[in-house]
């Protein structure tokens, strides 16, 4: 899997990202400037990571939105290209048009940073294949503007699409309102566009790939990357 990594002013988890994808994929993916005007040839996946992208001026991920990059990255898109985007990476992907919707501040107006639980909605999918619909998996989330909001028909058609990959939920898998942690509609922590090559998410996957980490839940989505990466092949 070749991978390429965007990297923007303020943005501080590219090495993070970095490191999960080497160890997954076995290869070493592209540093990415904001600047550049395309993306590496024979890229297999672009990840917009997370971080304080301008620090987190204007709305988070507004200016890293209207870089040189993201108009290659749309192209890419366009093409049916996969593309990631982690907490601030989320950010800039709604900001950017490639995801409906908009991150707002948490519901407390406090910066939340701990582990939480996320329900995996489907299997089906090339962001989800590593693991078992209804599975719950635990990885960090690190953000103030986690809370996802769109209009009421907006949210209809991604439930009625099954667009939503994950959702915050208890331990055992319940979804309410009480491990909600953002506020976010209808608990979303993931969601996917209409064709569904583009994943937007707040948790960090990437930070729980490794056994000295006490966790690797993460491990599933980039598992499940490679995996459709090589039969597409």
């Amino acid at each position: 899997m070749k991978a390429a990594i965007l990297v923007f002013p303020g943005i501080n988890r590219e090495r993070d990202m970095a490191r999960a994808l080497r160890l997954i994929s076995g290869n070493e993916p592209a540093m990415v400037w904001h600047a550049e005007t395309s993306l590496p040839d024979g890229t297999d996946l672009v990840v917009v990571p997370g971080g304080f992208s301008y620090g987190d001026y204007l709305r988070c991920g507004a200016i890293a939105a209207r870089a040189p990059v993201m108009d290659a990255v749309r192209d890419y898109a366009a093409e049916g290209g996969l593309v990631l985007g982690v907490c601030n990476g989320f950010q800039i992907l709604c900001e950017s048009g490639l995801l409906p919707g908009v991150l707002m501040r948490n519901a407390q107006l406090k910066f939340v940073c701990r582990d939480v639980h996320l329900r995996v909605e489907r299997s089906d999918t090339p962001f989800t294949r590593g693991y078992n619909a209804g599975q719950v998996i635990r990885v960090p989330v690190a953000h103030g503007e986690g809370n996802y909001e769109a209009d009421e028909e907006t949210i209809k058609r991604l439930e009625g699409e099954g667009r939503v990959l994950y959702r915050y939920c208890s331990a055992d898998g319940v979804v309410d309102e009480s491990h909600n942690i953002n506020g976010a509609a209808h608990s979303i922590a993931g969601l996917v566009n209409d064709k569904g090559n583009v994943l937007g998410m707040m948790p960090h996957p990437e930070n729980h790939v490794e056994d000295i980490m006490g966790c690797t839940d993460g491990r599933g989505l980039f598992v499940g990357l490679v995996q459709h990466l090589n039969k597409a092949a």
